[in-house]
C-alpha cells in the first residue's frame, strides 16, 4: 500500500479529535491527498457498533464483548475504508485504532495488553499505522475539561470514576513501551493552538520522512 496510516490517540479530553479535525483542515489547504476517519466508525456498519458500545445505557456490557466489538467495528473500517484510501495513496488520519483497545480494554479492563492485541490481529491482519501521536494528559485536567465542553457528546466511557481512567493513561503509557519507534508523546496539557502546533509540525516531518 502506498498512503500513509497516521492515527492519534490518547485519554478522554486530550483533546485529540479538535486537533486532527485542524491538521486535517490545514493539509488539504496545502493540497496533501488526505483522510479523515474515527474509530470506533467512519463507516455504517461501525457507526452502528458504536451506538451500541458507547451508548451509556449499556451498563452491563462484560469487558470481553466490549474488545469483540471494538475489533468488529475496527474490522468493517478498515476493509471498507483504511484500505482503499491507502491502496490509492492517500494520506489516512485516524482518530483512534487498535491502541484504544490496548490501553482500555488491555489494561483498564484489565484484559491483558497483549491478550487484547491478539483479538485485534485478526482484526487487522498486521495493518498497523505508520505513526501515531499520544496526546497526553493528566485524567483530572482532562475530565474538566469534558465538564466544561457541553456540545461534546457524553458517552459510556465518561461515566467510569477516575480510577479508570488513570489506569487507561497508564495502559497508554504501557503501549508506548510497546510501540516506541511508532508512537510520539505530545504534551497535550497546553493550549488548543500550542498543542495543535506541536502536533503538525511533528505530523509533517514524519510525512517528510
Amino acid at each position: 500500500m502506498s498512503g500513509m496510516f497516521i492515527t492519534f490517540e490518547g485519554p478522554e479530553g486530550a483533546g485529540k479529535t479538535t486537533i486532527i479535525h485542524m491538521i486535517h483542515d490545514q493539509l488539504k489547504k496545502e493540497g496533501y491527498d488526505v483522510i479523515l476517519t474515527r474509530e470506533p466508525g467512519g463507516i455504517t456498519i461501525a457507526e452502528q457498533i458504536r451506538e451500541i458500545i458507547l451508548n451509556p445505557a449499556n451498563t452491563a456490557m462484560d469487558a470481553r464483548t466490549e474488545a469483540l466489538l471494538y475489533a468488529a467495528a475496527r474490522r468493517q473500517h478498515l476493509v471498507e475504508k483504511v484500505v482503499p484510501a491507502l491502496e490509492h495513496g492517500k494520506i489516512v488520519l485516524c482518530d483512534r485504532f487498535v491502541d484504544s483497545s490496548l490501553a482500555y480494554q488491555g489494561f483498564a479492563r484489565k484484559l491483558g495488553i497483549e491478550e487484547v492485541y491478539q483479538i485485534n490481529q485478526f482484526a487487522i491482519e498486521d495493518i498497523m499505522p505508520q505513526a501515531t501521536l499520544f496526546f497526553d494528559i493528566k485524567p483530572e485536567l482532562g475530565l474538566e475539561r469534558i465538564n466544561k465542553n457541553k456540545e461534546r457528546e457524553v458517552n459510556r466511557l465518561d461515566l467510569e470514576k477516575l480510577e479508570f481512567h488513570h489506569n487507561v493513561r497508564k495502559g497508554y503509557l504501557k503501549v508506548i513501551e510497546k510501540f516506541p519507534n511508532r508512537i510520539y508523546s505530545i504534551d497535550a496539557s497546553k493550549t488548543i493552538e500550542e498543542v495543535y502546533q506541536v502536533a503538525y509540525e511533528k505530523l509533517i516531518s514524519i510525512l517528510n520522512k
